[in-house]
């Protein structure tokens, strides 16, 4: 019986969102589903990143990213909130940080 004498490769472990920051992006998904502006999200689990992907419909590219690098975690912040062109809106240490972006009293009508 043959084996092979090379040893497994290492497992690289999976970067993903704890439960209170998915409730928070849940949370707020849920407030914009409401108020008509989101449609769909998609989550993804990567060597060095997680990502939270909101969308206006699924088919298109997503409007907003959540980012979460842990590697960035003492310099820039861990968290990042990216635009629908790749330009970083938003980094923070913290989740709470990035989603100030999206509080209510931010956005006005202007008469």
């Amino acid at each position: 019986m043959a084996t092979d004498a090379s040893p497994a490769a290492p497992r690289q472990a999976i970067v993903f969102f704890q439960r209170r920051e998915l409730e928070r992006l849940l949370s707020l998904y849920g407030r914009m589903v409401a108020a008509g502006e989101w449609r769909d999200y998609g989550i993804a689990g990567l060597p060095e990143v997680a990502v939270f992907s909101v969308f206006r419909r699924s088919a298109e590219a997503p409007l907003y990213r959540f980012e979460m690098r842990p590697s960035l975690a003492r310099r820039q912040g861990a968290w990042a909130l990216v635009g629908q062109g790749g330009m970083i809106l938003r980094r923070g240490h913290e989740l709470d940080q990035i989603l100030r972006f999206f509080d209510r009293d931010r956005f006005r009508v202007v008469d």
